[in-house]
């Protein structure tokens, strides 16, 4: 099954709250706005993938990328 959006963004927000940290700090820290924050935790589509790493990495999220084809 595809990650979607939302779920991407209910995952960074569950992991920001388990880090203590408003959406401002992480806002601050990821070096992207706060809009952007709370746009990201509602699951856009249109979101900036860089920017999305960015956060995530800020997070100490990692993603895993794997071919769905068969062989």
């Amino acid at each position: 099954m595809a990650l979607t959006t939302k779920q991407l963004g209910q995952h960074a927000r569950t992991v920001r709250k388990e880090l203590g940290l408003t959406q401002e700090e992480l806002a601050l820290t990821s070096g992207v706005g706060l809009r952007f924050i709370g746009e990201l935790e509602r699951g856009k589509d249109t979101c900036q993938i860089g920017k999305v790493l960015r956060v995530l990495a800020t997070l100490g999220v990692s993603l895993e990328f794997r071919s769905q084809r068969q062989k």
